[in-house]
């Protein structure tokens, strides 16, 4: 084993470390207590995370500032994660009464028919660095509610959050066996996907890892396998009666949480000539006065560093590809600190450009591309093998009709940014976003099959058809 140690990227200083774990021990131990918690009745389980959100809310303080502390993001924003980790239970608990419910028909002869739905067994779930409380909450929250024990890996850039998360598990009452935590990185999670004593992975992050999993798992059809992945995402700019607005959602779309969220606008897409000029001169107006600061500075920054340097030399080297390419630079993205990942936010135009790479930028760096008509947007829009997230601000209602209708995604809105999407609904894509197992209100879908029994107090049968007559049979 070898030790794990997380770091603040706003100032470089040491802030957790443990060592890292053994994947095949953590579900051994899941796979020993999952049958006595998946026996425990739903209501106990319910009433368990429900202790849990307590156990959170008492704990605010502290979680808010460790997950400012180890993300880079803002105080006020980790504050606003928190308070999503301790709304999902809420939201989880009416989901699974409404997607996974107990049923009863009525039948021939007086028997029953009969919908109930089981746990899976053992889930492991793979977090990401950018929401390291939120976006693997939404998936234990659901997965323990539906009676699966669940090993936990945390991002290896964020795993002091995912041990509090943890810990705030266990504090309510949730049996250790049942919530593990397996400490690593990469080599930590292939490990953990791999294992036989798994019946099933969720995962959010990359579509790189997402498309390796999907091949690991190819040979598993009876393991469940959820993928909730990132994005190239458009948001379409189109006579807009606002343009103050517009630019705002533009900016809320490309550049909140430094653009690390992956429904971040990564292309913004306007027609050529009218109000695009007026627009781009709004938004560089509104970027030139956020503030990017460390997450606890005064006053509030709008933005903190991306995770890590890594990060940002690579983001770094994907805009400079596409100023090679041709794009023209609008805002650089400059890097005012040399030693630490912080980034200011950057526009390129990259109208024009040939084999435009379909890549997801995560980080505070916006495309912007001129098209001439709004057939010509769509088209634009769906140039991606991507299919999160895209939005449409202005345009009449039968112009986001047709921009709902043919624009491929799994999140559509409308003079709302991209980013943002609420918990009480589901979450996902297509394409290279996602493999069709929608999160968020709809992750009771996958944390539990249905099975469905006929069922009768007194075994009657007949045969009717086929039979000899039994008095023309032979003594």
């Amino acid at each position: 084993m070898t030790t794990l140690i997380s770091t603040e990227p706003a100032t470089g200083h040491e802030l957790w470390s443990a060592e890292t774990g053994d994947a095949a021990a953590e579900v051994g131990a899941a796979r020993d207590s999952w049958a006595s918690w998946a026996a425990q009745s739903v209501s106990f389980r319910m009433e368990t995370i429900r202790r849990f959100a307590n156990v959170v809310r008492t704990r605010e303080a502290e979680f808010s500032d460790l997950i400012a502390r180890e993300t880079g993001k803002p105080l006020w924003e980790a504050k606003t994660e928190v308070a999503a980790v301790v709304n999902k239970v809420e939201i989880s608990i009416n989901a699974y009464g409404e997607r996974t419910p107990t049923r009863r028909l009525e039948a021939a002869l007086g028997s029953k028919v009969a919908v109930r739905h089981k746990p899976h067994g053992v889930l492991a779930v793979l977090g990401p660095y950018n929401f390291p409380a939120h976006l693997p909450n939404g998936h234990i929250v659901p997965a323990l509610i539906s009676g699966n024990a669940v090993v936990f890996k945390p991002s290896e850039k964020t795993p002091g959050t995912g041990a509090m998360l943890v810990d705030c598990y266990r504090e309510a009452g949730v049996p250790d066996g049942v919530i593990r935590l397996l400490i690593g990185g990469p080599d930590e999670g292939r490990a953990l996907a791999g294992q036989d004593g798994i019946d099933g992975l969720l995962f959010t992050g990359s579509a790189r890892a997402g498309m390796a999993l999907h091949r690991q798992f190819a040979d598993t059809p009876h393991k469940i396998l959820a993928l909730e992945l990132g994005g190239n995402n458009p948001l379409v700019v189109w006579n807009a009666r606002d343009i103050g607005a517009a630019a705002t959602i533009a900016v809320q779309s490309a550049f909140l949480s430094a653009g690390q969220r992956c429904t971040a606008a990564r292309r913004l897409i306007v027609q050529d000539g009218g109000q695009a000029d007026d627009l781009v001169a709004a938004i560089l107006k509104l970027v030139d006065r956020l503030i990017v600061d460390h997450p606890h500075a005064d006053p509030q920054p709008f933005m903190g560093p991306v995770i890590d340097n890594a990060s940002a030399d690579h983001l770094q080297e994907q805009f400079l590809g596409l100023m090679m390419k041709g794009g023209k630079v609008i805002r650089r993205l400059d890097r005012p600190y040399e030693e630490r990942p912080y980034l200011t936010p950057a526009v390129i135009d990259v109208t024009g450009i040939e084999n435009l790479p379909d890549e997801e930028m995560f980080g505070p760096a916006l495309q912007l591309i001129r098209v001439p008509d709004f057939n010509a947007a769509i088209d634009e829009a769906n140039r991606t093998r991507f299919g999160l997230a895209a939005s449409l601000v202005g345009g009449s209602p039968e112009q986001y009709d047709t921009f709902w209708a043919n624009v491929r995604a799994g999140v559509i809105n409308w003079n709302k940014p991209t980013n943002g999407a609420p918990s009480n609904a589901p979450f996902g894509g297509i394409g290279l976003s996602g493999n069709h197992r929608p999160s968020a209100f709809y992750a009771a879908d996958y944390c539990a099959y249905p099975v469905t029994s006929s069922e009768a107090e007194i075994a009657r049968a007949s045969i009717s058809e086929g039979l000899r007559d039994p008095n023309m049979l032979e003594d």
